[in-house]
């Protein structure tokens, strides 16, 4: 744009200058006189001057006077238009300058920023700052991690050891409770059968060896246990030993009354008037063996005694009192 100004202004465009004659001795006024300089250089001019009359005469002006005094204003003219243009462009330039460095400065890679020497100082100043920070979040990390394991490791080591208290009172306490329990169960069962002797008229059984109570839960179950399933080997009842002791160990009775009984009424299950109810037991049946057996032994503690005898026969089958008696004695033989 600087150039294409500079190059119309020199040889392709000049401006007219404009110019006022001076005023003659006789008191004659020139008029305003505009002349063009053609594209040639020449200073031939398309416009003559024009002067003014007096007393009705028609005055010569010179062309002499004019021709110097309009070439002089002009190259003023020129040599301004010129300067203007060439501090315009300059300005340009530097602006144009400004603009660019801006823009490099702001969107070119680290590689622009090389030619000025400033990656190597922000990179610098980065690295070390990157740095600084890095190793701070660091020993602060240590640090927290540090009073973290050791608050961690001091509840842990509190919390294990309330834990492992707890659990030991607990242990203790159950053991002691089971304790009490098998004591209070042998006792329960001793004083049935000395109450059961005491008041049967003839002998509770013969040839029925004793139960060992004393033995304690755990050895009493797992002995009734075995020999019970062995005996409902076969039958709608196999597999409930367990069921048949535990009951047994709980209601204080003698763990083979309930299982030879449910062979005298229904064969061991394989008859029920009612459902799961191989005991003749009420006028209902039951859900299940388990609910059927707990409910049975547990009658027969309540209602019965500890173990068979001539009147609870009576009791439990008075039509044929004495051909249950037999055939159930038999059947705890067998167990």
């Amino acid at each position: 744009v600087f150039a294409f100004l500079v190059c119309q202004a020199n040889k392709t465009w000049r401006p007219s200058p404009h110019l006022f004659a001076p005023g003659g001795s006789d008191g004659l006024k020139y008029a305003l006189l505009k002349q063009h300089i053609g594209p040639s250089g020449s200073n031939h001019p398309h416009n003559l001057p024009r002067c003014h009359r007096s007393d009705g005469k028609a005055l010569r002006c010179s062309k002499k006077g004019y021709r110097v005094l309009a070439v002089k204003k002009y190259k003023q003219r020129k040599s301004s238009l010129v300067a203007k243009i060439a501090a315009v462009g300059c300005a340009s330039l530097v602006l144009a300058g400004c603009i660019g460095f801006g823009f490099a400065s702001a969107g070119s890679t680290g590689s622009h920023v090389e030619a000025f020497g400033i990656d190597e100082m922000s990179t610098s100043a980065s690295q070390a700052e990157s740095a600084s920070l890095t190793q701070v979040a660091s020993d602060e990390a240590a640090r927290e991690t540090t009073v973290l394991s050791s608050t961690a490791k001091r509840d842990i080591s509190k919390g294990i050891k309330a834990i492992e208290a707890k659990e030991e009172a607990d242990r203790i306490a159950a053991e002691e409770a089971a304790r009490a329990e098998e004591a209070a169960r042998i006792a329960a069962a001793s004083e049935k059968m000395a109450q059961q002797q005491a008041t049967a008229p003839a002998p509770v059984a013969v040839n029925l060896s004793e139960v060992d109570w004393n033995v304690g839960k755990e050895a009493f179950i797992a002995e009734w246990t075995g020999r019970i399933d062995a005996y409902l080997a076969g039958s709608p009842l196999a597999g409930q030993g367990v069921t048949f002791a535990t009951a047994a160990w709980t209601s204080s009775v003698d763990p083979r009354w309930s299982p030879a009984i449910s062979n005298t009424e229904s064969s061991k299950g394989a008859v029920c008037f009612k459902p799961f109810n191989a005991w003749g037991w009420g006028q209902s049946g039951f859900s299940g063996w388990e609910e059927a057996i707990n409910t049975h032994v547990a009658g027969l503690a309540n209602v019965y005694g500890y173990t068979i005898s001539m009147a609870y026969a009576q009791k439990y089958c008075p039509p044929n009192a004495e051909h249950w008696f037999n055939n159930t004695l038999g059947q705890m033989q067998l167990i």
